[in-house]
């Protein structure tokens, strides 16, 4: 997942260029990777609670519908917030909520309840929204402003490493403690038409299985949140001011709503597609790799291939750097949409390892498009780019809203996850358009 971007004013005028933070930009480094770490593991969550709660793709994915929602709640409640009170007290204040959220596991699988699970989540993910909102400014002052690219981009980097180290703990702390199932049901996608007698056994076996490796899991990501909360709290950082965007409008004439700026309203449509396509297919790497016709793994093997989608991310955002300074991003946009379309194609067509790698690498071509996207829609938006941050990242509720579609697509044609690909294909070729065409403002 890409990390929101700042909305607000920095002013680091009033910073010593002598002064070092580097134990502030070590925390921050560490907020990052957690970001990324507990967004992804919603990855290893699906599979799991689909399992434990026998659920079908519609009804598990609204653990995305809730995490992502809260991203759109909170993202410009957020900023206001950080606006009154401070961006340290914001940052803070979301490691408390987050840590609340985590340890919120601990009775919702004492109790076996879906719904607390899912309430759990949204109270973690708007700790998280907060926490997105806050610190990306505070990346950029700690050091000196020449070299703020450089953090801001190993911040994107350790968000990555968040995301690809997170399906190898999470396979290993959680999905491995999956009951095993007799041969027939561990390859089940749905559970609605089972026999009577078989049913009986299912639940049988389900409800002995202890959740206890999922409180620990959460717990102890709670307790690490609430360290680093803790250490910030303790922390001397520089001071942030808010005012006016000094971007310039780079000759477009300004509006007098930013609802009138075209590559604004189709960008934040990118954002919204791009979010939606990548959690997507995250979200049900570990199902598609168990489908009979790709490689019928395990959940506990599948679930480590899963690090390899989003660490194609991770290597694809080092190599974005040099490819960005090279050739016009529009064009660069639209070639990766067209690459991740023909290898879903292709994995849609083909069976076995072909199928798995061809999806899997979709991770590399997702890589570019949430900084591309966003730096598009705000060009030359001038005192609205402020206002225009906080509506795209509202946006990134499409992680909350297609995989749900892209469920309900599933369910509807038997659990073909194949045929439900169809979703990320039409989003993708939505972003092509806006990398192609789209981005370009208008004249007017």
């Amino acid at each position: 997942m890409a990390i929101s971007a700042p909305s607000g004013k920095i002013s680091s005028a009033n910073l010593d260029s002598n002064q070092k933070y580097g134990t502030a930009l070590s925390s921050l480094m560490v907020l990052f990777f957690m970001m990324g770490f507990i967004t992804c593991f919603n990855d290893i969550l699906i599979p799991y609670l689909k399992v434990i709660f026998k659920l079908n793709y519609t009804q598990v994915n609204l653990i995305n519908l809730c995490f992502f929602g809260a991203y759109f709640v909170m993202s410009i409640p957020g900023g206001k917030l950080v606006q009154k009170y401070g961006y340290k007290a914001i940052m803070i204040t979301g490691f408390v909520i987050a840590a609340i959220g985590c340890t919120l596991f601990y009775p919702a699988a004492e109790l076996r309840v879906y719904g607390l699970f899912l309430a759990a989540l949204f109270i973690l993910a708007t700790g998280i929204t907060l926490l997105q909102v806050a610190g990306n400014p505070y990346v950029a002052v700690l050091g000196s402003p020449a070299t703020a690219s450089a953090r801001l981009t190993l911040t994107q980097a350790l968000n990555s490493f968040g995301t690809f180290a997170a399906p190898y703990v999470g396979s290993y702390l959680i999905l491995s403690k999956l009951p095993e199932m007799p041969a027939g049901l561990d390859k089940l996608e749905s559970y609605a038409d089972l026999p009577e007698s078989l049913s009986v056994l299912l639940n049988d076996i389900l409800a002995k299985t202890e959740l206890v490796y999922l409180q620990g899991t959460y717990l102890a990501i709670a307790a690490v949140l609430l360290v680093i909360g803790g250490a910030l709290f303790f922390m001397k950082l520089p001071a942030i001011g808010h005012g006016e965007s000094e971007i310039s409008t780079e000759g477009l004439a300004e509006k007098s709503s930013i609802w009138k700026y075209r590559h604004l309203v189709l960008g934040m449509i990118g954002i919204f597609s791009y979010v939606g396509a990548e959690v997507a297919i995250g979200s049900h790497i570990v199902n598609y790799l168990g489908m009979k016709d790709v490689m019928g793994m395990s959940p506990i093997k599948a679930g480590t291939y899963v690090s390899y989608y989003w660490g194609g991310a991770m290597v694809g955002r080092f190599l974005g750097t040099y490819i960005l300074s090279k050739f016009k991003p529009g064009k660069v946009l639209g070639v990766f949409a067209i690459g991740a379309i023909s290898l879903i194609l292709i994995s849609i067509a083909s069976q076995g390892l072909i199928a798995m790698w061809t999806l899997i690498l979709v991770g590399l071509f997702n890589s570019l498009m949430f900084p591309t996207i966003f730096t598009l829609s705000i060009k030359g938006l001038g005192k609205y780019t402020d206002q225009a941050s906080g509506l795209l990242c509202t946006s990134i509720v499409g992680g909350a809203i297609l995989p749900l579609l892209f469920a309900t697509v599933a369910d509807e044609t038997g659990g073909n996850l194949k045929l439900a690909l169809i979703i990320p294909i039409i989003c993708y070729l939505y972003i092509s358009f806006f990398g192609f065409k789209g981005h370009k403002p208008a004249e007017n």
